[in-house]
């Protein structure tokens, strides 16, 4: 009775070890690219999420917009989380990618910041030095936001249905504000030398700016610049990435989003 007993004891610990094995092969691992800071803070929520539906998600942390999308082009990554549309559509332009949108994120407004002035339209003086980003999609949002409040005015047709605006394209500058156009990481950094800069919303966190309460001007939340996430054509209808976006869909990102960042970040699904 004993040995009997030992036998079916035996039998069950291989049963669930045999079982845990084949679970652990059924998890489907796949790697993805965002932007340290706040992107990296949601996508470590999304993990979580995404493990429960038996996707293990390994998340890499980049410093710059231009590598994800390289890394997941040449098969690096499985996907990438950290980019709007319009600026998708000009690296494909440039480069040739052969990466999809899969499905919404984040709106993360862009905005001026200054540690001079407090109004874009009426406090910057005469001739003074504006930072904008040098990427064309990131600069062209520069450029539309400081039309918008009155600073410059644009040449007709440009900054909108996929032709971005340069600061070529400034046909009106009563200020004669001068434009820097600087990498979009050096923004913030260059603040203190710029009488006011606009800074992607990821980039003014990390240096401890609150864009609903520091920006002198912000965008609308309404646009075409809801994040996204990206993964090769070819992997556009795997199953897993069907998790992944849910993953990132659930109640438990959102309320992430909304606790955390108060405003400042805006969930897009």
């Amino acid at each position: 009775m004993h040995r009997r007993t030992l036998i079916q004891n035996l039998l069950a610990i291989v049963a669930v070890s045999l079982g845990a094995s084949l679970a652990h092969a059924d998890e489907k691992r796949i790697t993805v690219g965002t932007m340290s800071g706040p992107d990296a803070q949601i996508w470590s929520v999304v993990t979580k999420a995404a493990a429960r539906e038996g996707l293990a998600v390994k998340v890499i942390e980049f410093n710059d917009y231009v590598q994800p999308n390289a890394a997941l082009d040449a098969g690096d990554l499985d996907a990438n989380g950290f980019q709007h549309q319009p600026f998708l559509d000009s690296q494909i332009r440039q480069r040739g990618y052969k990466i999809v949108n899969v499905g919404l994120t984040y709106v993360s407004p862009m905005g001026f910041y200054s540690k001079k002035y407090k109004s874009l339209k009426e406090d910057l003086p005469d001739g003074a030095k504006v930072g904008i980003q040098n990427d064309p999609s990131n600069g062209n949002r520069a450029l539309l936001l400081l039309q918008k409040f009155g600073a410059i005015k644009l040449k007709p047709g440009v900054g909108t249905n996929g032709v971005n605006a340069t600061p070529l394209d400034v046909v009106e500058n009563p200020k004669k504000i001068k434009l820097a156009e600087l990498d979009a990481a050096q923004l913030p950094r260059a603040l203190d030398d710029l009488d006011a800069a606009s800074i992607n919303t990821d980039y003014a966190v990390k240096a401890g700016l609150q864009p609903t309460k520091d920006a002198i001007a912000i965008e609308d939340i309404k646009g075409p610049y809801a994040n996204l996430i990206a993964v090769r054509v070819q992997d556009r209808n795997q199953p897993w990435v069907k998790k992944l976006v849910a993953a990132y869909e659930s109640d438990e990102v959102r309320k992430y989003i909304d606790t955390q960042f108060k405003g400042a970040i805006i969930p897009a699904f």
